[in-house]
């Protein structure tokens, strides 16, 4: 089943956090970590096991008002929303899709701010998303972004990459070559990104809380020991 919420009802998620009722008494927090991220490996899962991780948080969650969301694809329209930017530049987001050169003629020619511009930009929507709480986020170096917030959960999703292409085969109607390609181009555009803009590897295990091997768990089963975690602590 795919969890990821609509458009309106992602903004409808903001706008009760920013702009709460004055005669609202705060949520009571029930959670040890009051938001996650994800790193993962293309054809890991992570995508799947964060949708059935939100669906798993969100029964547990009795007594926030707030609802657990997935921020993913549509972290870009939030970014656009914040900071007044036009829905044409959302095709400037992928991780690492332009050239140097490309960036520096854009910015010159003033066609779009610039990709320092805006990462910088997208990172203050996620620290204020997992401030605000309740929230995963799902790439763009949001575990290095966050990583002041001690309440926030940093996991990273790994896996072999035979089983990684078998993955992509399945889920995707891939042929290996295919699922193949797409793992490289992702995963080096994932590499030089975080490189790039945080001058960091995003493979070093010291800057999560956990690394998973899907290979050796299931969806289901790190959904729910993610959930734990949340909710209980180590």
């Amino acid at each position: 089943m795919n969890l990821n919420v609509n458009y309106d009802q992602f903004l409808s998620f903001v706008n009760t956090q920013i702009k709460p009722s004055s005669n609202r008494a705060p949520a009571k927090r029930a959670t040890q970590f009051q938001a996650v991220t994800v790193s993962r490996e293309t054809g890991s899962g992570g995508n799947a096991i964060a949708e059935r991780l939100i669906e798993q948080l969100q029964r547990t969650n009795r007594v926030s008002v707030r609802p657990w969301t997935l921020f993913d694809k549509n972290l870009i329209e939030k970014v656009l929303e914040d900071h007044q930017l036009p829905g044409t530049l959302a095709k400037f987001f992928p991780e690492d899709r332009l050239t140097e050169l490309q960036d520096i003629m854009d910015e010159v020619f003033g066609l779009r701010p610039s990709s320092w511009r805006l990462v910088q930009q997208t990172g203050e929507t996620m620290l204020q998303l997992a401030a605000l709480g309740n929230a995963v986020l799902v790439g763009r170096g949001a575990n290095i972004v966050t990583r002041r917030l001690t309440d926030v959960l940093h996991v990273r999703f790994t896996g072999s990459l035979d089983t990684r292409v078998r993955r992509l085969c399945g889920d995707r109607s891939l042929t290996r070559q295919a699922a193949l390609n797409l793992i490289q181009q992702e995963d080096a555009g994932r590499r030089r990104y975080i490189k790039k803009y945080f001058n960091a590897d995003i493979a070093d295990p010291l800057l999560y809380h956990l690394v998973i091997n899907t290979d050796l768990v299931s969806t289901e089963g790190a959904a729910e020991e993610l959930r734990r975690i949340v909710v209980e602590g180590f």
